[in-house]
């Protein structure tokens, strides 16, 4: 399945929850409830995927995770936020990077109209 395919069964899905449910919960419960309907319509879900970072050939361990990967090409970072800010944006793209994937959603949950506040990251490699 194609990156765009997935985004679009992804953007679907948290449409959905966020119909459901609305705004005003913890980062958690929209990352499980995406992650629990993802996987309902068949698509493979890695859930809190820890992100090693090597600099000059050495692994640190500095705790990076990403929320979820899905069919290992499209990362999906989930906030609930007042307001997605700069450094959310860099995040997606330097998960992008180190994962050499292509394409990323960063999903706000704390927003009235959800479709305002999903966003398109891609990666140029």
């Amino acid at each position: 399945m194609h990156e765009n395919d997935i985004s679009y069964k992804v953007i679907g899905a948290a449409i959905e929850i966020h119909k459901n449910i609305g705004p005003g919960l913890l980062e958690s419960a929209y990352e499980n409830a995406l992650t629990y309907d993802l996987r309902l319509i068949g698509l493979n879900v890695k859930q809190q995927v820890a992100m090693p970072f090597v600099y000059k050939d050495v692994k640190q361990d500095v705790g990076y995770r990403i929320d979820l990967i899905v069919n290992d090409k499209v990362i999906i970072e989930v906030k609930a936020v007042e307001a997605l800010a700069p450094v959310h944006y860099a995040q997606v793209l330097t998960y992008l990077k180190l994962s050499g994937l292509k394409l990323g959603l960063l999903i706000n949950f704390n927003s009235k109209v959800l479709k305002n506040e999903i966003h398109r990251i891609v990666n140029k490699l």
